[in-house]
């Protein structure tokens, strides 16, 4: 009896994890959002507030938050963080002048209160360019390895092709099966 309880309450429960994906200007935020939403490229223009989309993968629910990343709207970030199980960290591979200015962002957010429970995962986007930075040297420089408070991942990806986006998802839901 408690087995077909159990999968009763899994089939109509459906719990909704709440993910949030920051990063700076022209990273390709929204591109990923809606190559999760309905795995296409749709041309985007720069995201004033959020977009919010719900992504069903294997009857699990995230609802994925896509964030402002112009330098104005950084400040406002900590205003959708409650209840937040992941953040997605999008960081343009080619960007090499801002990668600094993406670590501290990285690192003002996971200090704060309502974040010391949430996992990283960082898309290293945009690998399909010419002469990007590695994923090796995006996690150098955001200085990855010095976070022991936050389960995190970083994933090469390309969000024009949707290369590499799964495998993120495939993350998250992982780190959902270990609560």
């Amino acid at each position: 009896m408690g087995i077909i309880f159990t999968k009763l309450w899994r089939l109509f429960n459906h719990q909704e994890h709440k993910v949030i994906i920051v990063g700076l200007d022209n990273a390709g935020k929204t591109t990923i959002l809606y190559q999760f939403s309905m795995n296409e490229v749709v041309h985007t223009s720069p995201t004033i507030g959020s977009n919010v989309e719900e992504i069903v993968v294997n009857n699990t629910h995230f609802l994925m938050w896509d964030i402002g990343g112009q330098e104005s709207l950084r400040s406002s970030w900590n205003t959708y963080y409650t209840n937040t199980e992941f953040v997605i960290v999008v960081v343009d591979s080619t960007d090499r002048e801002r990668i600094s200015v993406t670590r501290e962002e990285l690192y003002r957010m996971l200090a704060h209160e309502d974040l010391k429970k949430a996992g990283l995962l960082v898309f290293a986007n945009k690998q399909d360019v010419k002469g990007c930075m590695t994923v090796a040297e995006i996690s150098q420089n955001l200085q990855l390895t010095s976070i022991k408070d936050h389960q995190w991942h970083i994933q090469a990806c390309c969000a024009l092709t949707g290369e590499g986006l799964c495998q993120g998802l495939e993350w998250m839901m992982s780190r959902l099966r270990v609560r």
